[in-house]
Protein backbone atom coordinates (compact mmCIF):
# COMPACT_ATOMS: atom_id res chain seq x y z
CA UNK A 1 0.00 0.00 0.00
CA UNK A 2 1.23 3.77 -1.13
CA UNK A 3 1.26 6.18 1.71
CA UNK A 4 0.97 9.87 1.74
CA UNK A 5 4.94 9.71 2.31
CA UNK A 6 6.12 7.78 -0.70
CA UNK A 7 3.97 9.95 -2.90
CA UNK A 8 5.40 13.16 -1.32
CA UNK A 9 8.62 12.23 -2.01
CA UNK A 10 7.83 10.96 -5.73
CA UNK A 11 6.58 14.63 -6.44
CA UNK A 12 9.81 16.10 -4.56
CA UNK A 13 12.04 14.20 -7.26
CA UNK A 14 9.59 14.83 -10.39
CA UNK A 15 10.51 18.28 -9.46
CA UNK A 16 13.75 18.29 -8.75
CA UNK A 17 14.33 16.87 -12.23
CA UNK A 18 14.47 12.96 -12.33
CA UNK A 19 12.65 10.96 -14.46
CA UNK A 20 9.22 9.30 -13.61
CA UNK A 21 10.89 5.55 -13.46
CA UNK A 22 13.95 6.79 -11.81
CA UNK A 23 11.12 9.13 -9.07
CA UNK A 24 9.11 5.15 -8.52
CA UNK A 25 12.07 3.82 -8.02
CA UNK A 26 13.72 5.77 -5.26
CA UNK A 27 10.38 6.68 -3.80
CA UNK A 28 9.79 2.42 -3.80
CA UNK A 29 6.36 2.13 -5.99
CA UNK A 30 5.50 0.84 -9.57
CA UNK A 31 5.94 3.30 -12.48
CA UNK A 32 2.40 3.07 -13.00
CA UNK A 33 1.16 3.71 -9.49
CA UNK A 34 3.35 6.68 -9.56
CA UNK A 35 2.24 7.98 -13.30
CA UNK A 36 -0.97 7.85 -11.75
CA UNK A 37 -0.11 10.04 -8.09
CA UNK A 38 1.75 12.57 -10.71
CA UNK A 39 -1.44 13.47 -12.80
CA UNK A 40 -3.74 13.39 -9.76
CA UNK A 41 -3.15 15.85 -6.65
CA UNK A 42 -4.89 13.91 -4.15
CA UNK A 43 -2.48 11.71 -1.19
CA UNK A 44 -3.37 8.27 -0.74
CA UNK A 45 -5.47 8.96 2.51
CA UNK A 46 -7.59 11.45 0.29
CA UNK A 47 -8.46 9.36 -2.69
CA UNK A 48 -10.08 7.10 0.39
CA UNK A 49 -13.85 6.98 0.75
CA UNK A 50 -15.51 6.18 3.61
CA UNK A 51 -17.17 2.88 3.88
CA UNK A 52 -21.01 2.74 4.27
CA UNK A 53 -21.25 -1.49 3.67
CA UNK A 54 -21.12 -4.28 5.79
CA UNK A 55 -18.00 -6.61 5.28
CA UNK A 56 -20.40 -9.73 5.87
CA UNK A 57 -23.81 -10.28 6.49
CA UNK A 58 -25.72 -9.77 9.60
CA UNK A 59 -25.72 -13.04 11.40
CA UNK A 60 -28.41 -11.00 13.94
CA UNK A 61 -30.48 -9.55 11.97
CA UNK A 62 -33.49 -12.21 11.09
CA UNK A 63 -33.94 -11.84 15.62
CA UNK A 64 -32.69 -8.00 16.11
CA UNK A 65 -36.79 -6.77 16.43
CA UNK A 66 -37.50 -9.58 18.95
CA UNK A 67 -34.18 -8.51 20.77
CA UNK A 68 -34.84 -5.15 20.76
CA UNK A 69 -38.07 -5.37 22.43
CA UNK A 70 -36.48 -7.29 25.45
CA UNK A 71 -34.09 -4.89 25.64
CA UNK A 72 -37.05 -2.25 25.80
CA UNK A 73 -38.84 -4.13 28.04
CA UNK A 74 -36.55 -5.33 30.50
CA UNK A 75 -33.24 -2.67 30.19
CA UNK A 76 -30.92 -4.67 32.80
CA UNK A 77 -30.97 -7.69 30.62
CA UNK A 78 -27.18 -8.90 29.47
CA UNK A 79 -25.74 -9.07 26.50
CA UNK A 80 -24.80 -12.92 26.98
CA UNK A 81 -27.94 -13.51 29.06
CA UNK A 82 -29.34 -12.52 25.51
CA UNK A 83 -27.10 -14.25 23.58
CA UNK A 84 -27.33 -17.69 25.22
CA UNK A 85 -31.36 -17.34 24.89
CA UNK A 86 -30.50 -16.78 21.24
CA UNK A 87 -28.72 -19.77 21.28
CA UNK A 88 -30.92 -21.70 23.40
CA UNK A 89 -34.23 -20.72 20.60
CA UNK A 90 -31.92 -21.27 17.80
CA UNK A 91 -29.69 -24.25 17.87
CA UNK A 92 -26.83 -24.36 15.70
CA UNK A 93 -27.44 -21.08 14.41
CA UNK A 94 -25.35 -19.08 16.81
CA UNK A 95 -21.79 -19.77 17.04
CA UNK A 96 -19.92 -18.91 19.87
CA UNK A 97 -17.87 -17.06 17.97
CA UNK A 98 -20.78 -14.59 16.84
CA UNK A 99 -20.74 -13.47 20.73
CA UNK A 100 -18.30 -10.74 20.32
CA UNK A 101 -20.40 -9.03 17.27
CA UNK A 102 -24.10 -9.44 19.41
CA UNK A 103 -22.58 -7.67 22.66
CA UNK A 104 -21.17 -4.91 20.52
CA UNK A 105 -24.25 -4.47 19.06
CA UNK A 106 -26.11 -4.19 22.45
CA UNK A 107 -24.02 -1.98 23.66
CA UNK A 108 -24.46 0.30 20.53
CA UNK A 109 -28.23 -0.05 21.19
CA UNK A 110 -27.72 0.90 24.91
CA UNK A 111 -25.95 3.97 23.75
CA UNK A 112 -28.19 5.53 22.05
CA UNK A 113 -31.73 4.16 23.04
CA UNK A 114 -31.25 2.90 26.21
CA UNK A 115 -31.66 4.78 29.61
CA UNK A 116 -29.50 7.54 30.49
CA UNK A 117 -27.24 7.11 33.47
CA UNK A 118 -26.13 9.72 35.92
CA UNK A 119 -23.27 11.98 34.90
CA UNK A 120 -20.63 12.35 37.89
CA UNK A 121 -18.36 15.21 37.80
CA UNK A 122 -15.09 14.96 39.84
CA UNK A 123 -15.00 17.00 43.50
CA UNK A 124 -12.33 18.95 44.70
CA UNK A 125 -11.78 18.10 48.30
CA UNK A 126 -9.82 20.48 51.29
CA UNK A 127 -8.71 19.74 54.34
CA UNK A 128 -11.05 20.89 57.04
CA UNK A 129 -13.62 22.71 54.28
CA UNK A 130 -16.65 19.95 53.82
CA UNK A 131 -18.07 17.07 56.21
CA UNK A 132 -20.85 14.72 55.17
CA UNK A 133 -23.31 13.29 57.37
CA UNK A 134 -25.83 10.08 56.73
CA UNK A 135 -27.83 8.14 59.01
CA UNK A 136 -27.18 4.19 58.42
CA UNK A 137 -29.78 2.05 60.28
CA UNK A 138 -27.42 -1.05 61.70
CA UNK A 139 -30.26 -4.26 62.37
CA UNK A 140 -28.95 -6.48 60.16
CA UNK A 141 -25.68 -6.67 62.10
CA UNK A 142 -27.85 -8.64 64.56
CA UNK A 143 -26.59 -6.65 67.94
CA UNK A 144 -28.32 -8.47 70.92
CA UNK A 145 -29.27 -7.49 74.77
CA UNK A 146 -29.73 -10.02 76.93
CA UNK A 147 -30.46 -12.26 74.18
CA UNK A 148 -32.95 -9.75 73.14
CA UNK A 149 -32.49 -7.81 69.82
CA UNK A 150 -31.16 -4.25 69.34
CA UNK A 151 -32.27 -2.66 66.87
CA UNK A 152 -30.19 0.86 66.33
CA UNK A 153 -29.23 3.30 63.98
CA UNK A 154 -26.44 5.23 63.55
CA UNK A 155 -25.24 8.83 62.80
CA UNK A 156 -22.04 9.26 60.64
CA UNK A 157 -20.17 12.06 59.89
CA UNK A 158 -16.84 11.99 57.55
CA UNK A 159 -14.68 14.97 56.63
CA UNK A 160 -14.54 14.09 52.63
CA UNK A 161 -10.71 15.12 52.61
CA UNK A 162 -9.24 13.16 54.99
CA UNK A 163 -11.75 10.48 55.53
CA UNK A 164 -11.80 11.44 59.40
CA UNK A 165 -15.20 9.92 60.97
CA UNK A 166 -17.44 10.49 63.71
CA UNK A 167 -20.27 8.17 64.88
CA UNK A 168 -23.09 8.41 67.21
CA UNK A 169 -25.64 5.83 68.61
CA UNK A 170 -29.03 6.30 68.06
CA UNK A 171 -32.85 5.36 67.49
CA UNK A 172 -34.32 7.53 64.62
CA UNK A 173 -33.67 10.08 62.10
CA UNK A 174 -35.27 12.86 64.44
CA UNK A 175 -33.57 16.04 64.76
CA UNK A 176 -32.51 15.39 68.36
CA UNK A 177 -30.57 12.40 66.81
CA UNK A 178 -29.20 14.84 64.11
CA UNK A 179 -28.34 17.92 65.86
CA UNK A 180 -26.67 15.38 68.61
CA UNK A 181 -24.35 13.88 66.40
CA UNK A 182 -23.81 17.06 64.31
CA UNK A 183 -22.51 18.72 67.46
CA UNK A 184 -20.44 15.16 68.72
CA UNK A 185 -18.51 14.91 65.29
CA UNK A 186 -17.61 18.96 65.27
CA UNK A 187 -16.38 18.03 68.61
CA UNK A 188 -14.76 14.92 67.89
CA UNK A 189 -13.35 16.91 64.68
CA UNK A 190 -11.81 19.72 66.91
CA UNK A 191 -13.54 22.34 65.01
CA UNK A 192 -16.37 23.61 62.43
CA UNK A 193 -16.19 22.57 58.64
CA UNK A 194 -17.21 25.36 56.62
CA UNK A 195 -19.95 23.38 54.84
CA UNK A 196 -21.98 20.21 55.82
CA UNK A 197 -24.37 18.06 54.06
CA UNK A 198 -26.87 16.04 54.58
CA UNK A 199 -29.21 13.86 52.54
CA UNK A 200 -33.43 15.35 52.09
CA UNK A 201 -33.73 14.56 55.80
CA UNK A 202 -37.49 15.32 57.18
CA UNK A 203 -35.61 16.50 60.32
CA UNK A 204 -33.15 19.01 58.31
CA UNK A 205 -35.43 19.77 55.10
CA UNK A 206 -39.15 20.72 54.05
CA UNK A 207 -39.03 18.63 51.12
CA UNK A 208 -43.17 18.70 50.69
CA UNK A 209 -43.02 22.68 50.81
CA UNK A 210 -43.28 24.56 47.26
CA UNK A 211 -40.17 25.73 47.72
CA UNK A 212 -37.38 23.06 49.06
CA UNK A 213 -36.01 25.01 52.56
CA UNK A 214 -34.11 23.82 55.48
CA UNK A 215 -36.63 23.58 58.51
CA UNK A 216 -36.07 26.23 61.34
CA UNK A 217 -34.03 24.65 63.47
CA UNK A 218 -31.50 23.22 61.17
CA UNK A 219 -30.86 26.44 59.64
CA UNK A 220 -30.61 27.93 63.05
CA UNK A 221 -28.05 24.94 64.22
CA UNK A 222 -26.07 25.49 60.79
CA UNK A 223 -26.10 29.22 61.21
CA UNK A 224 -24.97 28.76 64.99
CA UNK A 225 -22.17 26.82 64.27
CA UNK A 226 -21.02 29.39 61.29
CA UNK A 227 -21.71 26.28 59.15
CA UNK A 228 -23.03 26.43 55.19
CA UNK A 229 -25.60 23.61 55.03
CA UNK A 230 -26.03 21.84 52.24
CA UNK A 231 -28.63 19.01 50.67
CA UNK A 232 -28.94 16.59 48.29
CA UNK A 233 -31.68 15.67 45.90
CA UNK A 234 -34.66 13.72 46.51
CA UNK A 235 -33.57 10.22 45.81
CA UNK A 236 -30.00 10.96 44.81
CA UNK A 237 -28.30 8.79 47.49
CA UNK A 238 -24.45 9.25 45.18
CA UNK A 239 -24.44 13.43 45.47
CA UNK A 240 -23.70 11.92 49.21
CA UNK A 241 -21.36 9.47 47.99
CA UNK A 242 -18.65 10.18 50.12
CA UNK A 243 -20.07 9.20 53.71
CA UNK A 244 -22.84 6.96 51.73
CA UNK A 245 -19.80 4.43 50.67
CA UNK A 246 -17.93 4.92 54.23
CA UNK A 247 -21.36 3.71 55.73
CA UNK A 248 -20.35 -0.36 54.21
CA UNK A 249 -16.96 0.32 55.66
CA UNK A 250 -18.12 1.03 58.86
CA UNK A 251 -20.36 -1.78 59.31
CA UNK A 252 -17.80 -4.18 57.42
CA UNK A 253 -15.54 -3.20 60.76
CA UNK A 254 -18.27 -3.68 63.33
CA UNK A 255 -19.23 -6.71 62.13
CA UNK A 256 -15.61 -8.14 62.02
CA UNK A 257 -15.15 -6.96 65.42
CA UNK A 258 -18.78 -9.07 66.40
CA UNK A 259 -16.94 -12.02 64.47
CA UNK A 260 -13.16 -11.55 66.49
CA UNK A 261 -15.78 -11.71 69.77
CA UNK A 262 -17.53 -14.62 69.07
CA UNK A 263 -20.82 -13.49 69.98
CA UNK A 264 -23.60 -10.54 69.47
CA UNK A 265 -25.18 -10.72 72.47
CA UNK A 266 -23.93 -8.25 75.28
CA UNK A 267 -25.32 -8.33 78.69
CA UNK A 268 -26.47 -4.55 78.87
CA UNK A 269 -26.41 -1.30 76.66
CA UNK A 270 -24.46 0.29 79.09
CA UNK A 271 -21.04 -1.78 78.64
CA UNK A 272 -18.44 -0.27 77.34
CA UNK A 273 -17.60 -3.20 75.77
CA UNK A 274 -20.70 -3.08 73.52
CA UNK A 275 -20.15 1.08 73.05
CA UNK A 276 -17.11 0.50 71.58
CA UNK A 277 -18.30 -2.51 69.17
CA UNK A 278 -21.35 -0.82 67.96
CA UNK A 279 -19.63 2.71 67.45
CA UNK A 280 -16.27 0.93 65.97
CA UNK A 281 -14.20 2.51 68.32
Amino acid sequence: MVTDGQVSELRRLIAAGKSLAASARMALMDKKTARSYRDDPRLPSQRKSPRDYRTRVDPFADVWDDVEQLLRHEPDLKAITLFSDLQRQHPGKFDNSTRRTFERRVANWRAIHGPDKPVFFPQDHHPGRFAASDFTVCNELGVKIAGATFKHTLFHCVLTYSNIEAVSLCFSESFEALSEGIQNAFWQFGGVPAQHRTDSLSAAVRNHSDRTTLTMRYAALMDHYGCVAQKTNARCANENGDVESQNGHLKDRINQALLLRGSRDFTSRGTQKVSNTILGV
